[in-house]
């Protein structure tokens, strides 16, 4: 029998931030490529994500910039907020951010499918009733908000909906307790709602930082969100004049929107995976190895669907691998250790490298460094709201395992720590580097004594 010839060296199956990048580094490369799309182009992290909830969070931050230039001799005159304005502009970008994707796609040379993809074999993929082979197929399917199914769940909304409000609700409740959830409560209660957040635990953002948790959750709550801890929502139903949710301890809070942040799921359904063999967590991530190959050879899943660590770079490093691996002959493994990552609450958290908690539960002797303090800005803002700073270090070896912050700029200050935490930065390095003066960052090179 002869080579058997397909129609593409790589067929990608989703054009998010990894499946985007697999497809143009694949063609760079002189592979015949092709990616298949059902939506937009760019996947959660333009269209429902990152992009335009960070849009979001901006514009929401312009409250407290009013309100804090008053001690600063500021008087701003009447302040308004045009929801349709954000949302239009909001909009528009995202639309141009199609394009660029479209651009870069077309521009590398891969051919783009507009349809719903369905894998058929090992090497073939259906896509509206049109046959494709592929040498190889890669699944980039990404994943989709989940609502805890509850009586009146479909009067409720999932992220994907929250970006396309007619109105800005007067009253939200949004239920969950990861970083969608804090981050919306902090862009709805900036651009003026009255926000309620429920969580089923004792506190939020299980998995972070213990002192970020509750620096965080003070916060809030200063600035005015309804925490409601050890909470769950029994029901939702039409009040006549919005909606009424009602807890399990049988209070009832009047909103008008019921926004549902439970988590995200894997989006395997409707791939055919099942009929090729491809193995699925009971969750529905599709089974992978180092090197993003499913349970069966040829056929590949990067990024959320793959349930991993759901962060758009780590989707685009797991991409630039496989390359390395299927083009170049060179297998390659992502790196998941200090990848860095922000919560865009307000304030924000940026964090990388290991837990207190985690770095204990690995057996680890660990001395803690934290510094509380009011921001510079705070001093004559007349805010007390707290900036939270945290360094985990090995006693064994001295080396700093874990930085944590909540507070102003967070995002950008950690990015420059994960930079010292991948070269194995040590506390005396720490030590030894001047500071910035005067900036909050400063604090991670100035932190002397270990917390008892």
């Amino acid at each position: 029998m002869g080579m058997m010839r397909y129609d593409y060296d790589l067929y990608v199956i989703g054009a998010g931030s990894g499946g985007v990048r697999a497809a143009r580094m694949s063609a760079a490369s002189g592979a015949a490529t092709a990616v298949a799309e059902s939506g937009p182009l760019g996947g959660t992290c333009v269209n429902a994500g990152c992009v335009p909830k960070k849009l979001m969070v901006y514009a929401s931050e312009f409250a407290s910039s009013f309100e804090d230039s008053r001690g600063f001799g500021w008087t701003v005159g009447e302040t308004r907020f045009d929801w349709s304005t954000l949302i239009a502009n909001k909009d528009r970008e995202i639309e141009r951010l199609n394009g660029v994707y479209r651009g870069l796609l077309e521009g590398s040379g891969v051919e783009v499918h507009h349809g719903r993809a369905r894998i058929t074999g090992r090497h073939t993929v259906e896509v509206d009733g049109t046959s494709h082979t592929a040498k190889h197929i890669l699944i980039a399917t990404g994943g989709r908000p989940f609502k805890v199914p509850i009586p009146g769940a479909d009067l409720g909304i999932t992220s994907d909906e929250i970006f396309h409000l007619d109105t800005l609700p007067r009253r939200i409740l949004i239920t969950g307790g990861g970083y969608i959830a804090v981050e919306f409560a902090g862009i709805f209660n900036g651009l003026g709602s009255q926000v309620t957040l429920n969580y089923r635990g004792p506190l939020f953002l299980r998995g972070f930082d213990d002192d970020v948790r509750s620096s965080l959750a003070e916060a809030m709550a200063g600035r005015g969100i309804r925490l409601l801890f050890d909470t769950l929502i029994d029901r939702i139903e039409d009040s006549g004049n919005g909606l009424r949710a009602t807890t399990n301890h049988g209070d009832t809070i009047e909103i008008d929107v019921a926004l549902c942040a439970t988590g995200r799921v894997p989006n395997s359904s409707g791939l055919g995976l099942e009929d090729i063999g491809v193995a699925q967590t009971p969750r529905g991530a599709v089974v992978v190895d180092e090197f993003s190959q499913t349970t069966v050879p040829g056929i590949y899943a990067i990024g959320d669907v793959t349930d991993r660590m759901a962060l758009t770079p780590v989707a685009i490093g797991e991409a630039m691998a496989l390359v390395q691996t299927l083009i170049h002959g060179t297998p390659t493994a992502m790196d998941y250790t200090n990848v860095p990552s922000a919560v865009f609450s307000q304030p924000q958290i940026g964090t990388v490298g290991l837990t207190e908690s985690e770095a204990v539960a690995e057996g680890r002797n660990v001395s803690i460094f934290r510094s509380k303090f009011r921001p510079m800005l705070n001093t004559l803002s007349g805010r007390d709201e707290q900036t939270m700073m945290k360094l985990v270090v090995d006693r064994a070896t001295d080396r700093v395992l874990g930085v944590h912050m909540v507070g102003p700029d967070a995002g950008e200050i950690i990015q420059g720590m994960a930079v010292a935490l991948k070269c194995g930065a040590t506390k005396e390095r720490f030590d030894a580097t001047v500071g910035i003066h005067p900036t909050a960052a400063e604090e991670f090179v100035t932190m002397r004594e270990p917390v008892k």
